[in-house]
């Protein structure tokens, strides 16, 4: 089913950045979407138990890096480890956006927000945002399509 799901509704790939005083981290994430138009809401879905998750909490601010179709590579860095263990940022050239979530500089364009509300939603809990800075970086890029099977392999 979730084939299906994925192949029905398409999403871009995002990696999520959130930063709790020192602490930073990312991860991929592909449930992410704009929400409102006033005030200007986006809104991610992400599981507790991620890393990322605890630091948006804490801080109250995350940001949304749009990958371009030739970052799969990216995707993959921020998706498949934990940043409990790893920094996922050693080696990735990043500035911090105006409230300190790390914006990833070879992203396509970046979203930063200040969460306004949360929502239990299943196994996942749903961020909204409003919209505090935005920048397209990359205007030429083609954004990185979440499919199923590049990331977890065929059925």
């Amino acid at each position: 089913m979730q084939d299906a799901i994925t192949k029905a509704v398409p999403t871009g790939v995002w990696v999520v950045t959130a930063r709790s005083g020192e602490k930073i981290n990312g991860m991929t994430a592909a449930w992410a979407t704009q929400v409102s138009f006033k005030p200007r809401l986006v809104a991610v879905s992400i599981a507790p138990p991620r890393y990322t998750y605890s630091l948006i909490k804490e801080s109250g601010y995350f940001c949304l890096n749009l990958l371009s179709e030739d970052q799969k590579e990216l995707a993959n860095h921020f998706g498949f480890k934990s940043g409990k263990k790893v920094d996922k940022f050693k080696g990735i050239d990043y500035e911090n956006g105006l409230k300190g979530s790390p914006i990833i500089k070879e992203a396509i364009a970046y979203v930063e927000c200040e969460v306004q509300d949360t929502f239990t939603t299943g196994d996942h809990d749903l961020f909204v945002g409003e919209v505090i800075d935005v920048a397209e970086l990359k205007p030429e890029a083609k954004p990185l399509i979440f499919k199923w099977e590049d990331f977890f392999g065929k059925k």
